[in-house]
């Protein structure tokens, strides 16, 4: 399989290469980017919805060279897929920046941009799992599934990129049901959960404490439950699904004000908040510590923005983890799902193919529908000026000679049709449709 084509970004634009299918994207993941910076460029439900509103206040909004826009933002990237044309990447990196506010000089080392069948390709791969941390992680089908939606609600996904993301939710789903690609489930929050075990004695007799009542914190437990710990107590600002959470994993809830008093008798602390600041502090940690000098703590930050001071660290008797840190643990986890791969990639390239088809199409899909209607409105001013010579012909004659001239656009039209869409195939299709276009007098 072709490996996918990471290009940084440089001062020259990549329109050239875009206009080909008019599909782009602009990044930055785990692979190309520490986690500080990627704890920067973090956008928040809210954040994404106001970028998109923008392309439902009209054309003159929306950035220079983008036509649509879907914004992908997960915890190991921030993924922008736009229908663009000259000087798009230029924008995308200006809306990147804008933003997150981190400076387009910062992003240019980190940011990779794919354009045409390589932004397909890789779309198509990040919905199956083959682009996370953990190879077929379950979350992200639903990440790439979300961010379509916020774009269709806020007007900023067309017929491009509809045709895009359908193409890869497909492919994504396929993968998963048709491979083992996620079988033995291996999630960050189960990774996180093993190497705990691995630093705890016992981690069933320990005193587990989850930061958090999201999703991932969900996983969490599911994970400390499947390995049998007892003791789990969840902190979370809002009680309402900690505690629906609490009765199905039989975990203790404490009030987010209690934070300080639950990290006192905690030997793993699990954090997985949407919080845009650290809620677990050094001085935090240096007066836990201190009621338990002999106690060793591990915490393991899973969140994106971090949610535990880095500097933690330094205190005697504690050691933190963060998501760059579990990377080094995955490959560990990941044997079988490795051995699904090459199938896997053959199910995706048969999707990828086929959405690199579809996208192709839409050059010419307007004016093939827009030579149609020419024609038969040609064919039935035509057929209108002769109806003095038809006044002698009955019904079922006139409809014979309707069906005759239907039949005779049909098959003058039939191998130009053809070959379009043929050339379509090939990259060509603008070309021609801009000609075809020209010649019949056709609006654009």
């Amino acid at each position: 399989m072709t490996a996918i084509r990471h290009e940084r970004l440089t001062e020259q634009p990549l329109a050239a290469a875009a206009e080909s299918m008019a599909v782009l994207c602009i990044g930055v993941s785990y692979r190309t980017a520490s986690l500080a910076l990627r704890e920067r460029l973090a956008l928040s439900p809210p954040v994404i919805s106001a970028i998109l509103s923008r392309f439902g206040c009209g054309r003159s909004e929306r950035p220079a060279g983008v036509s649509e826009l879907v914004i992908l933002s997960t915890c190991n990237r921030l993924e922008l897929y736009a229908a663009a044309g000259d000087g798009g990447d230029e924008s995308l990196l200006d809306v990147m920046a804008e933003s997150t506010g981190v400076t387009r000089e910062e992003l240019r080392p980190a940011v990779y941009a794919l354009v045409g069948a390589d932004a397909a390709r890789h779309l198509c791969r990040t919905a199956a799992g083959l682009e996370s941390m953990i190879i077929g992680e379950p979350q992200i089908l639903g990440q790439v599934a979300e961010g379509y939606s916020m774009a269709l609600a806020q007007g900023a996904a067309g017929h491009t990129l509809s045709t895009l993301f359908r193409g890869a939710l497909r492919a994504g789903r396929r993968a998963r049901s048709e491979t083992a690609i996620n079988r033995n489930p291996a999630t960050v929050s189960s990774v996180a959960v093993k190497l705990a075990s691995e630093t705890i004695t016992d981690l069933r007799a320990a005193q587990v404490l989850v930061v958090g009542a999201g999703e991932m914190a969900e996983l969490t437990l599911a994970a400390l439950h499947h390995r049998g710990v007892r003791d789990v107590c969840v902190v979370n600002r809002t009680r309402e699904h900690a505690e629906q959470m609490s009765t199905r994993f039989a975990a203790r809830i404490l009030g987010f004000e209690r934070l300080h008093v639950a990290l006192e008798t905690a030997d793993v602390v699990i954090t997985s908040t949407s919080a845009p600041h650290h809620v677990i502090t050094r001085s935090m940690l240096v007066d836990a510590m201190s009621t338990r000098p002999d106690r060793p703590m591990i915490l393991v930050d899973i969140a994106v923005p971090r949610n535990v001071e880095p500097a933690v660290s330094s205190i005697p008797g504690v050691r933190c983890v963060d998501l760059d840190d579990l990377h080094a643990h995955v490959s560990q986890t990941l044997v079988e799902r490795k051995l699904e791969i090459p199938r896997a990639n053959a199910i995706l390239e048969e999707e990828i193919a086929a959405c690199i088809e579809a996208l192709q199409q839409l050059d010419v899909q307007p004016l093939i529908a827009d030579l149609r209607a020419h024609t038969d409105t040609v064919r039935r001013e035509a057929l209108a000026r002769a109806q003095r010579h038809f006044a002698h012909l009955s019904d079922e004659d006139r409809a014979r000679l309707e069906a005759f001239s239907e039949s005779l656009i049909n098959r003058l039209f039939h191998e130009p049709m053809v070959r379009l869409r043929a050339e379509a195939r090939n990259g060509q299709g603008g070309g021609y449709a801009v000609a075809l276009r020209e010649l019949f007098g056709l609006s654009k």
